[in-house]
């Protein structure tokens, strides 16, 4: 299932609280706090950019996991990490340094390493995936080896192109079928089970029953996402303006019962 590009911004509290319930996501509205950070994320951004490491994909995306030098309070050269989605998550009482995610026109090219199956799944499906079920081996089984509480989006620059992808109400789905496999097993073993088969079948079945959505926001905007949600990242179109668009993602841990 498709849908277009979305601007759906959340005004109040029972529309946030909704959307976060229902689709598992939700656009909170510019707020000048947030657009504060922003600005001092995005010069910090460019100065990491410029170091010239952690490029894939032909070096149309910089992952930079961990690559924003943010302090531990989230605060970024002095400017504290704020906004209205505060009131939305339990607060980690230490930010890790935030994923500085950029991606670029050609996106995404194939690595000589990748995969044609992988590379269309990348290019056809947006990389669609639940954070912290990451690959193990050479078969790539799916393990939960970093159980997040929550992923925060915030954009630093007002490029709408390559932009997040969601299916809302997948968390729904995914995290009915991660209680059912995980079902009587003690929590500190889950990342023992390979969870590729029951994974897939779901994300399968996303693909066929919730709507693909591409979540479009601006500095000062923040995105907040269910932990359980599928989501992705879409190709670079032909003829999308800007040279690059970069967002920066938190993504706190937690134990692995609280995951579910």
């Amino acid at each position: 299932m498709s849908q277009g590009k979305m601007r759906r911004v959340a005004q109040n509290d029972d529309m946030i609280t909704t959307a976060l319930a229902k689709d598992g996501y939700v656009v909170f509205a510019h707020d000048p706090a947030v657009a504060r950070w922003a600005v001092a994320a995005k010069r910090t951004g460019h100065e990491v950019l410029a170091q010239g490491r952690d490029f894939r994909h032909g070096r149309t995306w910089f992952v930079g996991v961990d690559a924003l030098p943010n302090a531990p309070d989230g605060s970024i050269d002095g400017v504290p990490l704020a906004g209205k989605w505060r009131n939305y998550i339990d607060v980690p009482p230490i930010w890790h340094s935030a994923q500085l995610s950029v991606v670029f026109p050609g996106y995404p090219r194939q690595d000589a390493g990748e995969s044609d199956a992988a590379h269309r799944f990348r290019y056809n499906r947006d990389a669609a995936h639940v954070d912290g079920l990451l690959p193990e081996g050479p078969d790539k089984r799916r393990h939960l080896r970093e159980p997040h509480d929550f992923i925060l989006g915030l954009p630093l620059d007002d490029v709408s192109a390559s932009p997040l992808v969601v299916w809302p109400g997948s968390h729904l789905m995914m995290r009915a079928a991660f209680k059912e496999v995980f079902a009587g097993v003690p929590s500190d073993a889950w990342g023992d089970l390979d969870v590729t088969e029951v994974y897939q079948s779901t994300r399968h079945k996303v693909f066929e029953s919730c709507p693909r959505v591409e979540v479009v926001a601006s500095p000062g905007q923040a995105i907040l996402l269910d932990r359980h949600v599928l989501h992705g990242v879409a190709p670079w179109a032909q003829d999308a303006e800007g040279d690059m668009r970069m967002i920066a993602y938190f993504r706190p841990l937690v134990h692995p019962a609280a995951w579910l």
